[in-house]
């Protein structure tokens, strides 16, 4: 069975970067739209960005356009989250999706610590 697993998770100070990833193990990412999402303690979880399968015109939420690029590599079944100005209020644990609904396939997450 497919897994994704996360990476590149950390601790960055605020105004910093980091990149995460979002690798298929097991299957791949085929045409389905991929999808980062973040959930902080006690917080629901909320939807950061989408790339459709052709990687055109990327979807963000409003409070990182702007500052978190969203890109995939299918042939190599990767996906990146480029975050650039990060704010303490980024601080999360950022989730990888593959698909939607019943479909819908998830990793385990990597957190994300942004300090002043």
């Amino acid at each position: 069975q497919v897994q994704l697993v996360e990476s590149g998770g950390g601790l960055v100070q605020a105004g910093g970067s980091l990149r995460l990833a979002c690798a298929a193990s097991g299957g791949t990412f085929g045409t389905y739209d991929m999808t980062w999402f973040r959930q902080a303690p006690g917080k629901e979880r909320e939807f950061v960005a989408r790339i459709g399968w052709s990687g055109v015109r990327p979807d963000y939420a409003d409070s990182v356009k702007g500052r978190f690029t969203i890109s995939r590599d299918n042939a190599k079944n990767m996906m990146y989250l480029q975050m650039s100005s990060l704010k303490p209020e980024d601080t999360a644990v950022y989730i990888c999706g593959r698909g939607s609904g019943r479909n819908a396939l998830w990793g385990r997450g990597t957190q994300v610590t942004v300090v002043s």
